[in-house]
């Protein structure tokens, strides 16, 4: 009789072989865009909290062009987070229930994305006035 050999599962790349978690994966890995640009901006409120000097050479190194398409791929990443967010909230929602009926996923996902927007254009104006 020969020694039973066992079964070994490979886990390198378990999440390439399925578009729903190929999807989970790159919306989890935006958040590294997110967590650096949160330490740009600590170092422009530190920069900012130093005096006028260091506020102006922080403003003079984020015109770089390394950063700039850095800000660009984090905002990618923060809308593609922002878009798959929206989707999967309905279904990891508590059902809500107004009336005697069941609110449907379409009416969370419109209700959210009407929400960013009102939040965006807020942040538009106040930026540009």
């Amino acid at each position: 009789m020969t020694a039973r050999k066992p079964y070994i599962r490979s886990m390198q790349g378990w999440w390439l072989k399925n578009t729903y978690y190929k999807k989970y994966m790159v919306r989890e890995a935006t958040s590294i865009f997110a967590a650096i640009y949160a330490l740009i901006l600590l170092e422009g409120l530190m920069a900012l909290a130093s005096g006028e000097a260091a506020w102006s050479d922080w403003l003079d190194s984020m015109r770089s062009p390394l950063l700039v398409i850095f800000h660009l791929i984090a905002l990618a990443a923060a809308v593609y987070h922002t878009i798959t967010w929206f989707a999967v909230a309905p279904k990891v929602t508590p059902i809500i229930i107004i009336g005697k009926q069941k609110v449907p996923a379409v009416a969370i996902t419109a209700a959210q994305y009407v929400v960013a927007v009102i939040l965006y254009i807020t942040l538009l104006w106040m930026a540009l006035s």
